[in-house]
């Protein structure tokens, strides 16, 4: 799988705070080997058909697409702010 980064996922994870950053990575990994891994507790975001949601912690997530072999990483950051507009 491939994966491609928006400019305002880059952005978003460098405004991280570290530690958040290091889980982010974390999980990561496991979108990129399982998108099903139970951590991650992705799902589609509420009113759209192709992006998804995907959990940092409790109160971080990111956003992503599927894009044939690629994953799109959209957004990262604190929940409310990341999906309002995945």
């Amino acid at each position: 799988m491939k994966v491609r980064y928006t400019s305002t996922f880059q952005h978003g994870f460098k405004t991280l705070p570290k530690d958040i950053q290091k889980q982010a990575e974390k999980q990561l990994q496991f979108l990129f080997t399982n998108l099903h891994h139970p951590s991650l507790r992705a799902k589609k975001a509420q009113g759209t058909t192709s992006i998804w949601e995907a959990r940092v912690s409790k109160g971080y997530r990111f956003t992503f697409q599927k894009e044939n072999d690629v994953f799109v990483l959209r957004k990262i950051g604190k929940h409310n702010h990341t999906l309002k507009r995945p």
